[in-house]
């Protein structure tokens, strides 16, 4: 599933190509993908001028002020966007059009569990899929005091905690896995149990590992590709994730796979206390 650093990196190359750009069409191919698609985006958008596209989370929301309203994308667990010259036939799983002059953006989506909704209103913050968001990790709020609060009382494992969007928003399974390696936190341990210096070393060790993904082009391990088709590389700099048998780049002992709340987990049990 594309997670934050992939939205991110998506939301950052269409910018250059979209942004005040009028809105010339709008196709929906499908009646639904997770829940049912707006079918009258044209009648709406037409002759609109795109205004801003932000992040919330996983969630792209693309606003168009004149038209009072904001376009929210997911990706869910197979998507992607990407731009296409006018014109371009759609291939076999581009559910969803966005027409602009010189470019078209399409969401493509094999598995159909991505979202394309309209939210009518200037406060997209309120729609029940975005209002119950935790915090942005690469935002200034996620601090070392911050995250300390988050854990204080909460005996769950540490990395579950860390992959839950009520609390953290964006953090997937392999920027879990490898922050936890870069803090050398086991994911194992009780969140409630992580001492203040450990604490002072996972927050930063989640912001940067955000930050090199999204550098990086995210990661591109299933169906995930660029607005303009290329590939994310940060899953090759993986120290744990993927990586169960081999060696540990700082201790040489094997990488450990294990399962948590139904996902696989890759830690160093030698360096991840």
């Amino acid at each position: 599933m594309p997670e934050l650093p992939e939205v991110e990196v998506s939301r950052l190359g269409l910018l250059p190509h979209l942004l005040q750009e009028p809105v010339v069409d709008c196709l929906a191919r499908r009646a639904s993908l997770r829940l049912p698609m707006p079918q009258d985006l044209a009648a709406r958008l037409r002759g609109h001028r795109l205004a801003a596209i932000i992040r919330r989370g996983k969630y792209l929301l693309f606003h168009w002020p004149t038209a009072n309203g904001w376009l929210l994308l997911h990706l869910g667990m197979s998507g992607s966007l990407r731009l296409a010259p006018p014109g371009t036939p759609a291939g076999r799983h581009d559910h969803f059009d966005l027409c602009f002059p010189r470019a078209v953006l399409r969401f493509k989506d094999p598995r159909r569990f991505g979202l394309a909704l309209w939210l009518e209103g200037e406060r997209p913050e309120t729609h029940p899929l975005l209002e119950h968001l935790g915090v942005e990790p690469l935002s200034e709020a996620f601090t070392a005091n911050y995250l300390a609060a988050l854990l204080k009382g909460r005996m769950m494992p540490i990395k579950p905690l860390l992959m839950n969007a009520r609390l953290i928003v964006g953090v997937g399974n392999i920027y879990a896995a490898e922050s936890l390696f870069r803090a050398a936190v086991s994911p194992l341990r009780p969140a409630a149990g992580l001492r203040p210096q450990e604490i002072r070393k996972l927050a930063p060790a989640i912001r940067e590992t955000l930050q090199e993904a999204i550098e990086a082009g995210g990661s591109s391990v299933r169906d995930y590709v660029h607005s303009d088709g290329g590939a994310g590389s940060f899953q090759l700099r993986c120290a744990v994730y993927g990586r169960a048998g081999q060696t540990c780049p700082r201790c040489a002992n094997p990488i450990r796979q294990i399962r948590q709340s139904g996902r696989s987990s890759f830690y160093c049990p030698q360096c991840q206390k």
